[in-house]
């Protein structure tokens, strides 16, 4: 059994495709993680925090593929240029 349904993640994935969105998405996390309204309240002992944890890793597990590549490409560009610099 899968906690996040494929639309919802195939959704989301559509949207931190897109540079636009990547940051609203990733701000709208933020301001979700300390806002009183959770789908959990966070005065439950341990149940509050699972949804906010929940959240914290799909949107990593969803940005990390996209970090990596930049640092990959900025990684691949920097030594080009040292190459050229020689």
């Amino acid at each position: 059994m899968k906690f996040f349904p494929n639309p919802i993640q195939g959704l989301l994935r559509k949207l931190l495709a897109h540079p636009q969105y990547r940051w609203w998405i990733a701000a709208a996390t933020l301001l979700y993680l300390v806002s009183p309204i959770d789908i959990l309240p966070d005065a439950i002992p341990f149940l509050g925090e699972i949804d906010d944890a929940m959240i914290v890793s799909l949107l990593l597990a969803e940005l990390s593929p996209l970090v990596i590549e930049k640092l990959k490409t900025f990684k691949q560009s920097k030594n080009t240029q040292e190459t050229n610099q020689a």
